[in-house]
């Protein structure tokens, strides 16, 4: 297939091929796989100045997606590529073999770079998936930043740069620019943009941002950053959010308040860290599911009211395939035994779904983030349980609103009233707020 590039395409590969330090918020559906692909082809067989990429990405986007655009593209054909993947034994080979990228799975980063055996000898980095280098002390990113100065060029995607909060950004940029920007330690970066918010004497759980620190660190990172909305370059589908309220019985709300102050009350003499909170939250979100898992992981029925809202919403669509996200395993198990449900987890799962024949799938969104289509086979998709994640919240949507989709989009999100799904939906809101203050404040404005 013959490559056109849209203006902001062409706006995108030119900031890769200027910048050797390169951040591209590309909103899904933007085609960031071929732009990036399309600059990396002019550096390595136009200018000449690269020749041995390496591409970090999750799983399925590693050794499906790309390779995927690289066959698919007329004026990509000059490239050769090695999937590093298989046994130890089979990724060395991988390695060794001549090629101009060399794709891996963010997973084995850190074999590659201190168990492999096999020296990094990359002059060009791309971090497919950037939020997925937020976390500082996690083993891809200090592998990363160990031989980050052997690397001439990095390019770095997301769409989704600050899933939770500005906090994120000081490692992702970190890893491209070597701290230049947001600086070397986190401390001095929270020092000099933070507040301590939540606290317990001298101990913070949490920091909020100074007065005037998001347009400063915005400022900072300007200068190696684009953003991009899809709404604002492709002819996007329209986009309806709908909240479907759901109301336990006095029966059933009783067990959920008195399991949440009985937790919270075993807390109260506990400091509350992020394990012992998570903990909490999690039960409560089992519990407004429907279901709760005991400490010998069996589930407990607590009531089946985003069942029955699920199958109002089934009856309503009239046949039209629906896309059920589920979190908890026994919100699977009890979807599976009210309805005749297919589980999208291979390829076989998305070309079925694509060609419509799954009127009913499941999919989950740790599954769902990243490099699937599915706007062919469906345009409603139903939140049976929330996440906090807005990183997978916002991917997951983007399987169905994304360019190609030819009808509206209709997403439901059952919300079980008067407990933590509230809480979650608000979350993902103002978390969203935020990332679009990021996004907005470096957006690339083509007339300029």
């Amino acid at each position: 297939m013959q490559f056109k590039a849209h203006e902001y395409q062409k706006f995108a590969i030119n900031h890769i091929q200027k910048n050797k330090v390169a951040a591209l918020l590309l909103d899904m559906g933007l085609g960031k796989t071929v732009t990036t692909l399309t600059a990396i082809h002019d550096l390595m067989f136009e200018e000449r100045t690269v020749k041995k990429v390496l591409i970090i990405a999750p799983l399925r986007v590693a050794f499906h997606t790309w390779p995927e655009e690289i066959g698919k593209w007329e004026h990509l054909a000059d490239f050769t590529y090695s999937a590093i993947q298989g046994t130890p034994k089979q990724r060395v080979a991988a390695l060794m073999k001549d090629a101009d990228l060399y794709l891996i799975n963010r997973e084995n980063l850190d074999w590659l770079i201190r168990k492999s055996g096999m020296p990094f000898d990359f002059d060009m980095v791309v971090i497919d998936e950037l939020s997925s280098f937020k976390n500082y002390k996690a083993k891809r990113f200090t592998s990363l930043m160990s031989v980050r100065h052997k690397v001439n060029r990095i390019v770095g995607l997301t769409g989704t740069p600050s899933s939770n909060g500005l906090m994120d950004l000081f490692a992702e940029f970190k890893v491209l620019d070597m701290g230049e920007r947001l600086g070397y330690y986190i401390s001095r970066y929270r020092d000099k943009y933070f507040l301590p918010d939540k606290r317990n004497g001298m101990q913070i759980y949490s920091w909020k941002p100074r007065e005037d620190a998001e347009q400063q660190i915005y400022d900072k990172i300007s200068d190696i950053t684009i953003s991009m909305k899809s709404v604002d370059f492709l002819d996007m589908p329209e986009l309806i959010m709908n909240e479907v309220p759901v109301w336990l019985e006095s029966g059933e709300k009783l067990k959920y308040d008195e399991f949440k102050a009985d937790l919270v009350l075993q807390l109260k003499d506990t400091e509350i860290d992020a394990a012992n909170a998570a903990v909490l939250s999690n039960k409560l979100l089992q519990m407004a599911n429907g279901a709760i898992y005991d400490e010998f992981n069996i589930s407990h029925h607590i009531h089946d009211q985003k069942l029955d809202a699920l199958e109002d919403l089934i009856e309503g669509a009239n046949g039209k395939p629906i896309l059920i996200a589920y979190w908890f395993q026994h919100d699977l198990d009890r979807i599976k035994n009210r309805f005749k449900v297919r589980q999208i987890k291979t390829c076989e799962d998305i070309d079925d779904w694509n060609k419509g024949n799954i009127p009913i799938a499941v999919i989950h969104p740790a599954s769902a983030g990243h490099g699937l289509n599915l706007q062919a086979g469906g345009s409603t998709l139903v939140w049976f349980g929330l996440t906090w994640s807005l990183e997978l919240y916002q991917q997951t949507n983007a399987r169905l609103w994304r360019q190609g989709q030819k009808e509206t989009v209709v997403i439901h999100h059952i919300i079980a009233k008067n407990t933590i799904d509230e809480d979650v939906m608000m979350a993902l809101k103002l978390k969203n707020k935020t990332q679009s203050c990021l996004i907005d404040a470096v957006k690339a404005r083509l007339e300029e």
